[in-house]
């Protein structure tokens, strides 16, 4: 059990990490985009498979943000992951990094997927 909770906290420092790094301009643009797609992806409330749905509703957790985050990290500059990583460690020791902004962006992100959804089914079924 203590493994998996040690396991936890470095999927945390690596996914903030992860995002200190989709705004440094030293990492390429495809790592950038895909960094800011993998911690969004991690930090949004609503799953391409939903939690209630036996098995599959965790495996998407357990497989797409781990994925996501392996492949971001190998496109990232060592020098420039080795400082994302000490300011994430630096950052979880002060307490938990909130940032509203991005959590704004996601909810708005959604909203309009939603908004963008909903008039693509009106169009459809002529409504």
């Amino acid at each position: 059990m203590q493994s998996l909770k040690q396991l936890a906290r470095r999927l945390k420092k690596e996914t903030y990490a992860v995002y200190l790094a989709s705004t440094n301009q030293r990492v390429p643009w495809y790592a950038r985009t895909l960094a800011g797609l993998t911690v969004a992806y991690a930090f949004s409330p609503i799953d391409l498979i939903p939690d209630f749905i036996p098995v599959l509703g965790s495996l998407d957790d357990l497989i797409i943000v781990p994925l996501g985050i392996w492949l971001v990290l190998k496109m990232i500059p060592p020098q420039v992951l080795a400082e994302c990583r000490e300011k994430a460690a630096a950052e979880i020791e002060r307490g938990k990094p909130i940032n509203r902004a991005a959590a704004v962006v996601i909810f708005a992100i959604w909203i309009g997927l939603g908004i963008l959804t909903a008039m693509w089914l009106k169009h459809i079924f002529k409504l």
